[in-house]
């Protein structure tokens, strides 16, 4: 336990991620006036100068002794490979297996959380007890009904409630809190502050569902995505001070910084692509993907249940946001739309279909909801900026416009590829095992509409570009 504590002690004390946290109390910044954008880097976001939307200090790998019931049943779970409900030609003993897990799960005490008394503990619980959860609801058989065992259930809600996230697995749990450093960095190395932490290949993914090389390669494309994109921050932030400037030096620099960035973008267009050289698709979608489904993908459309809510006595609900981990939960992501202008385009572009469906942009806003809130605040600061970037480009140089129609086209060719992912990943395997079937729309882990949702988003590229 005491690696735990020291890791935890890598922040200063002060540091607003390890101060006490009152229950739901969104400790980002309230803005007023004229958008500062030199705190766009800034603590108050969460959001470091090197590393990102990811903490700067590799996430705590096990909770204090206290809650070390909750770690040791999701370290079970991941040494007995607990398989799928759904794997095709399980065993039956392998199901007897699960099954006593989950007993001993429903077994477990239900632990107070009052003692979790910082962000980087509360985090550290959100995703044990998530990944617990997921593995109790997705090793169940299709038949029996989905109720989550207070035992965990009820200690999630709390601390959800704390975290203002759902109670449910997200991208900051597979991803950005759920990654350790291959080799640390030596003291000399620490003491020149080399900047260790944008080695790409130098990263290991904590915690996994099913032990495959293909699962982590997932998780640490993304991971290597967020780190990358730490550039496109700092230009997104000097381009916003020069705009306050707006004289011809600034807009020269302007136009250099959205060339750098568009140069930023594409690699982030490779990284993306590398996912291929690590992770199989078939490997991933029938044995991977399963495992981050949320309630609305329950392949039994079963609703989940948490069980001795109306006993708490702590004002707890039901949630009714229970979609799965999604790339579409990356600040970063959102972050570049918003700059660029692209969610606000999405919105004059697109409308609400007569079935009901969201559009892309309201799609997007739902995505945010699964996001830590600090990189919440971060966006809607964003968004509040009084000079927004394209209607600035639209009045000045030629140079100026095309450098912006650059970096707007790195994003659709971002988009472009994502699709070509999701067509490899999903779309392909979905296919062949749906052969000869009648099946539904299909869904992304997060809820999405798979093929309306991607389409949505890079037709809102396309639509930003100045002619």
């Amino acid at each position: 336990m005491s690696d735990a504590v020291s890791t935890q002690g890598n922040l200063p004390s002060e540091h607003f991620l390890n101060l006490p946290h009152g229950p739901g109390v969104d400790n980002g910044p309230h803005l007023d006036g004229i958008v500062d954008t030199t705190t766009l880097a800034a603590h108050d976001f969460d959001v470091d100068t090197r590393t990102g939307f990811m903490p700067p200090d590799p996430p705590i790998y096990r909770l204090p002794e206290q809650w070390e019931p909750w770690e040791a049943v999701l370290d079970k779970a991941m040494r007995e490979r607990l398989q799928l409900a759904i794997k095709q030609g399980i065993t039956d003993e392998e199901m007897r297996t699960s099954d006593n897990w989950r007993s001993e799960v429903r077994e477990l005490p239900t632990l107070p959380v009052q003692d979790l008394t910082s962000e980087v503990l509360l985090r550290r619980a959100h995703h044990t007890l998530t990944f617990i959860m997921h593995f109790y609801i997705h090793t169940l058989p299709l038949t029996a009904p989905v109720i989550i065992p207070a035992s965990i259930g009820i200690p999630l809600l709390k601390v959800s409630t704390h975290l203002q996230l759902p109670p449910i697995a997200t991208y900051s749990d597979t991803v950005l809190y759920n990654w350790e450093l291959k080799k640390a960095p030596s003291a000399s190395e620490m003491e020149t502050e080399l900047e260790w932490g944008l080695d790409l290949q130098n990263l290991k993914s904590q915690d996994l569902f099913t032990g495959t090389c293909d699962e982590e390669e997932f998780f640490l494309s993304s991971a290597r995505i967020e780190l990358r994109g730490v550039e496109a921050l700092e230009l997104m932030r000097a381009s916003m001070d020069e705009m306050f400037v707006g004289d011809d030096i600034a807009i020269r620099r302007i136009t250099s910084y959205l060339t750098r960035l568009a140069g930023v973008v594409q690699a982030l267009t490779g990284l993306l692509m590398d996912v291929r050289k690590g992770c199989d698709p078939d490997v991933f979608y029938h044995r991977v993907r399963p495992w981050f489904c949320g309630q609305d993908s329950d392949p039994g459309e079963r609703k989940w249940t948490f069980e001795g809510i109306a006993g708490c006595g702590d004002d707890l609900e039901e949630p009714t946001d229970l979609s799965g981990p999604s790339a579409g939960q990356s600040a970063l992501i959102h972050a570049l739309d918003i700059f660029l202008g692209l969610d606000n385009r999405r919105s004059e572009t697109s409308t609400t279909t007569t079935s009901g469906k969201a559009d892309a942009r309201t799609l997007l806003r739902r995505m945010q909801i699964y996001m830590p809130r600090h990189h919440r605040a971060f966006l809607r600061h964003l968004s509040a900026n009084p000079r927004p970037l394209r209607d600035f480009v639209q009045t000045k140089s030629p140079e100026l416009i095309e450098a912006y129609n650059q970096a707007v086209g790195a994003v659709k060719g971002f988009r472009d590829a994502h699709i070509r992912i999701v067509a490899l990943y999903i779309i392909g395997p979905a296919s062949r095992e749906r052969a000869g079937e009648t099946g539904g729309l299909l869904r992304g882990t997060g809820g999405t509409q798979l093929a309306q949702f991607l389409k949505g988003v890079r037709d809102g590229a396309v639509d930003a570009l100045i002619q």
